[in-house]
């Protein structure tokens, strides 16, 4: 076979066995899914916003009712330690007659209530109505009763005055000269811690004496049953000056001195004046 005849039956089949192009689809499965839509909840944001009004309008609505409801306004206390005072003079110092609990600070009712001259200590704590405020005190001592320009006050072992609630003879009673201008009812409005001291020793060495004299010069003194004033000064030494007035006085009697005064407020030089008598 001729060169040519096989080119041409080489070509014969490579036309007979051409590729062929065909649009080949793949079957669609059938179903009755539904593709799934995703997306946010609606009126979301619009739910919390609700919520938040209805907190507010509740919340304004608790807070009115505190501020307006009578139930919340202090007109009146509650007190323990009484003795001397009354639960009215108590709520008065307190000073917070009509006041709302929320405007209440225990600590400024304390310092309230310390003003009072009676008042030696106070706790102060707030509750619920009914009883809102409640107050323990702890009063204080009268040690001696102060007698001046037909006034008579109580004083304590710190030489602070109060008012004098009851009668009470087991105190020393002291009686100022009308001379006196200073002392618990004059500018100082408070006694001597010297007197007081000078007084509670008196008491415990001479009970025999009911009464005991005050000069601002003098200091404390009495009235002998020989009729002699008797003048002992203040502080802590009256056990020494008591001593000294015994000694002397026994001579005096013994020697038939009748003395006008005896004076001792100074126990390295005592005196005396003659009424009759060597």
């Amino acid at each position: 076979m001729s060169a040519s005849g096989t080119r041409n039956n080489r070509e014969r089949r490579n036309r007979s066995t051409g590729a062929v192009l065909r649009d080949v689809r793949l079957p669609v499965p059938m179903t009755d899914e539904r593709p799934i839509e995703h997306s946010e909840p609606r009126n979301k944001g619009f739910q919390w916003r609700m919520v938040s009004f209805v907190i507010v309008v509740v919340l304004s609505a608790v807070l009115a009712f505190f501020y307006t409801a009578d139930a919340f306004y202090v007109r009146s206390i509650s007190v323990g330690g009484l003795r001397y005072l009354t639960k009215e003079e108590v709520f008065a110092f307190a000073d917070i007659a009509n006041l709302h609990i929320f405007w209440i600070d225990p600590r400024d009712v304390r310092e309230n209530l310390l003003r009072s001259p009676s008042i030696a200590e106070a706790r102060v704590w707030l509750s619920w109505p009914p009883q809102m405020v409640n107050i323990i005190i702890q009063e204080r001592e009268p040690a001696l009763v102060w007698e001046q320009s037909g006034t008579a006050i109580w004083v304590d072992i710190q030489g602070r005055i109060m008012a004098q609630r009851e009668d009470r003879p087991n105190l020393v009673r002291i009686s100022a000269d009308m001379s006196v201008s200073d002392g618990p009812l004059g500018e100082s409005g408070r006694v001597e811690m010297g007197v007081v001291v000078g007084a509670l020793q008196l008491q415990s060495l001479m009970p025999e004496v009911t009464t005991w004299r005050y000069d601002s010069v003098q200091g404390l003194g009495f009235v002998n049953s020989n009729g002699w004033q008797v003048w002992l000064g203040t502080g802590a030494g009256m056990q020494e000056k008591i001593a000294i007035y015994n000694t002397l006085s026994a001579d005096m009697v013994a020697r038939g001195i009748q003395a006008g005064e005896l004076n001792i407020v100074d126990p390295d030089h005592p005196f005396y004046t003659v009424m009759w008598g060597r």
